[in-house]
């Protein structure tokens, strides 16, 4: 049996099980910021923070708000009650999915989605901070080290700002043809 995946923009009543699912991503890792930090973040930029719906379940999240480039947000810190940045730069800030729905694709399209985001917004990157031995992990999805900056603070030792371009929307050439498209169809896993 296959369940409907759904993404959409985080709404007050997830706040429950983003908290959760963030706990137990981060606390291991002594990374976890906690519900007032997560909420500011969101607050700064709410069309840019989305869930990822399996079913009925929220399955996981992403946290992204315009930031100025090579800089990031302080984990110890909520962010100013301000309009985000107008930057260019899209810093994704926090992508979490369920352990028991990782390896499904459902971050690879949290990700795309967040991705067609930055390109509708105008923006030209998508920065983030890698932790916890991450970086092979986000350079395989086309983020690229910036040696220049070093995350301090609360990141972890190992934390490393990274980046890409928002890629162009891909243009395919029409060719003529004398049947109709073939139908569209709703991915779900």
């Amino acid at each position: 049996m296959t369940e409907t995946v759904r993404i959409r923009t985080l709404a007050d009543g997830d706040w429950d099980a983003v908290v959760a699912l963030e706990r137990d991503a981060y606390t291991g890792l002594g990374l976890s910021e906690g519900r007032a930090a997560l909420q500011s973040r969101a607050a700064a930029s709410p069309d840019t923070c989305f869930v990822v719906d399996v079913g009925a379940r929220t399955a996981g999240y992403l946290l992204a708000l315009p930031y100025p480039p090579h800089r990031y947000p302080d984990l110890t810190r909520t962010e100013a009650a301000r309009s985000a940045f107008e930057s260019g730069n899209l810093h994704l800030h926090d992508i979490v999915v369920a352990p028991g729905l990782r390896r499904r694709g459902l971050g690879r399209h949290l990700l795309h989605h967040l991705t067609a985001t930055a390109r509708a917004r105008g923006d030209e990157r998508i920065s983030l901070v890698a932790v916890g031995g991450t970086e092979r992990f986000w350079s395989a999805r086309g983020f690229v080290a910036e040696p220049g900056v070093v995350p301090v603070g609360a990141y972890g030792d190992g934390a490393v700002y990274m980046s890409r371009p928002v890629a162009a929307a891909r243009q395919t050439r029409a060719r003529p043809s004398l049947s109709p498209p073939a139908p569209t169809l709703r991915e779900v896993s």
